[in-house]
C-alpha cells in the first residue's frame, strides 16, 4: 500500500488519492495495440436503462504496449529541508511559516523544462485576489518512447521513477518520429501533483496506449488550503469561498495553457494531433474538465454559477471519482444547473462509498449534460485510486476516449454495449450507454 502524502499533514481532510490495493487478480489481454479491440467476456440477458444488452469485457492490460518517456523535471532534492518532503514543493504547501513554496523552486534545469504563465483575467467574481495576477504553472509530459530508449529514469524521494526523462535541451523521442500521436489533458486531484501518489502511475498507463499526456502542477494551496469532504467543511469553506472558487477557477486555464504550450512548441508541435484532444481528472480534476467543457462553477453561498469558459480542443473527458460538489453546495450551481447545455461527452467512474464526491451528487450532474455521457459505479470504493480496479478504470477510460477522441469504430461498438470489467472490482454501469 502506498503511504498517503499528507498522512503527516496537519489538515487531514483532503482531495487525495489513498490507493486501497485488495486482493485478487485479473486477467488481462489487449487486442492489437493501438486498436483497443478489447475481446468479450460474456454476455448477460438483462437490459440496461437504454435497452442495450449487457456486454462484459476483458480488462486492458497495464501498462499498454510503448514504453513511455517524459519532460525535463530535473530538480535538486537538497533543496528540500530536513524532516520535509518534496511533496510539499510539487503540490504548492507553504512551509510552516508561511513561506510559498512550488514545484519551480526545485527545478535545476528550468529553461528546457516545460511551463506557462496564466494572466487571471480581470474578474474579481471567479479569481477573488488574484484577479489580473500572472500565476505560474510547471508542466509535465509523458508520452509513448522507444524500446531502446537510452535515457536515464529520474529517482524521486518516493520512491517513484519518471521514466527516461529528457535532461538539458534534449527533444523527445518518440516511438515513432512521423506519427502525430493524440494528447490526453490530465489534471490532478486538489493538493496533489503530477508526480505524487498514483498520479504519475495512471498518467504512465495513459501514455503506454499511444497518447502524448500533459499534465500541469496546479499548485492548489498555493490559492486555498480548505477542502469539502462533509458539512463541517462547507460551512469553512463558504466562510472563505472567494479564494477556493479562484483555485477552482484557474486550474482550467492552467490546463488550457499547457495544452497551447505542447501544440506549439517546436520540440512537440509536429509530433501531436491537435484534433484528438481528450482529457482525464482525478477527483477536482474531474470538475476542471467539466469547467473546460464550458460548465459554470459556484461562486457565491446563493448557488449562483458562473462559466469559466470553454476548450473547445477537448473532444471528450474521463472523470475518475469526480468532483460535482456537496449536496448543500455542488460544484456547478443550484442543482448542478450549471451543467445545462454542456455538450462535452463525458465520462464519469465514481465509488458508492466515496463521501468527498458522493456518487448521488455526480449522478445528479451527469443525468443533466445533454451529449454522450456514461456514469459508472465502483461498488464499495471511497475516495481513492483503488488498484483492485485499475483495470476497470483505465478499461473505462480507454475505451471511451478512444471512441469519443479517436473515432475507432471498434471503440464505438464496444461502448455502445459495454456495462462492466470482467475481473478485479465490482463496476457497473449506472447511467449509460454511448450510442455508436
Amino acid at each position: 500500500m502506498q503511504e498517503d502524502p499528507y498522512r503527516h499533514h496537519p489538515v487531514s481532510l483532503r482531495f487525495v488519492w489513498r490507493s486501497r490495493v485488495k486482493s485478487g487478480g485479473r486477467s488481462a489481454a489487449v487486442a492489437g495495440s493501438l486498436a483497443f479491440a478489447l475481446a468479450l467476456a460474456g454476455c448477460g440477458g438483462a437490459s440496461d436503462g437504454a435497452g442495450s444488452a449487457k456486454t462484459i469485457v476483458s480488462p486492458m492490460a497495464l501498462p499498454g504496449p510503448y514504453p513511455i518517456a517524459c519532460s525535463n523535471v530535473a530538480q535538486d532534492f537538497a533543496r528540500v529541508a530536513p524532516g520535509e518532503q518534496a511533496q510539499a514543493f510539487w503540490e504548492g504547501r507553504p512551509a510552516a511559516d508561511g513561506t510559498p513554496r512550488y514545484a519551480a523552486d526545485l527545478l535545476t534545469d528550468p529553461v528546457n523544462a516545460l511551463s506557462v504563465t496564466v494572466n487571471a483575467p480581470n474578474d474579481a467574481i471567479l479569481y477573488g485576489s488574484f484577479a489580473g495576477k500572472p500565476v505560474g504553472f510547471v508542466v509535465l509530459a509523458c508520452y509513448p518512447t522507444t524500446a531502446d530508449n537510452p535515457r536515464a529514469d529520474l529517482s524521486l524521494p518516493t520512491g517513484q521513477l519518471v521514466p527516461h526523462m529528457q535532461t538539458g535541451a534534449e527533444a523527445p523521442l518518440f516511438a515513432d518520429a512521423s506519427a502525430r500521436y493524440p494528447i490526453i489533458a490530465f489534471s490532478h486531484g486538489f493538493a496533489g501533483s503530477p508526480l505524487s501518489g498514483d498520479h504519475l502511475v495512471v498518467l504512465s498507463w495513459l501514455a503506454s496506449y499511444g497518447y502524448v499526456v500533459v499534465a500541469p502542477f496546479h499548485g492548489d494551496p498555493r490559492f486555498t488550503d480548505l477542502q469539502i469532504n462533509d458539512f463541517g467543511d462547507v460551512v469553512a469553506v463558504l466562510s472563505h469561498l472567494s479564494d477556493v472558487v479562484a483555485m477552482q477557477a484557474l486550474r482550467p486555464l492552467s490546463m488550457s495553457a499547457a495544452l497551447g504550450l505542447v501544440l506549439a512548441h517546436p520540440q512537440w508541435r509536429d509530433h501531436v494531433d491537435a484534433t484528438q484532444i481528450g482529457g482525464f481528472g482525478a477527483s477536482m480534476g474531474g470538475e476542471t474538465m467539466m469547467l473546460m467543457g464550458g460548465a459554470a462553477l459556484t461562486t457565491s453561498p446563493g448557488l449562483a454559477s458562473s462559466p469559466v469558459g470553454v476548450d473547445r480542443r477537448i473532444k471528450a473527458a474521463v472523470g475518475y471519482v469526480p468532483y460535482f460538489g456537496q449536496p448543500l453546495l455542488p460544484a456547478f450551481g443550484r442543482d448542478q444547473s450549471g451543467l445545462d447545455g454542456v455538450t462535452l461527452p463525458y465520462l464519469a467512474i465514481s465509488g458508492t462509498a466515496d463521501t468527498t464526491a458522493p456518487l448521488a451528487v455526480a449522478q445528479q450532474g451527469i443525468a443533466r449534460l445533454p451529449g454522450p455521457r456514461e456514469l459508472v459505479a465502483l461498488v464499495g470504493v471511497e475516495h481513492g485510486f483503488d488498484m483492485a480496479s485499475a483495470s476497470d478504470i483505465l478499461t473505462w477510460s480507454l475505451t471511451f476516449l478512444d471512441a469519443q477522441v479517436r473515432g475507432l469504430p471498434i471503440a464505438r461498438t464496444q461502448l455502445s454495449t459495454m456495462t462492466s470489467v470482467a475481473g478485479g472490482g465490482n463496476d457497473r454501469l449506472v447511467i449509460g450507454p454511448v450510442p455508436p
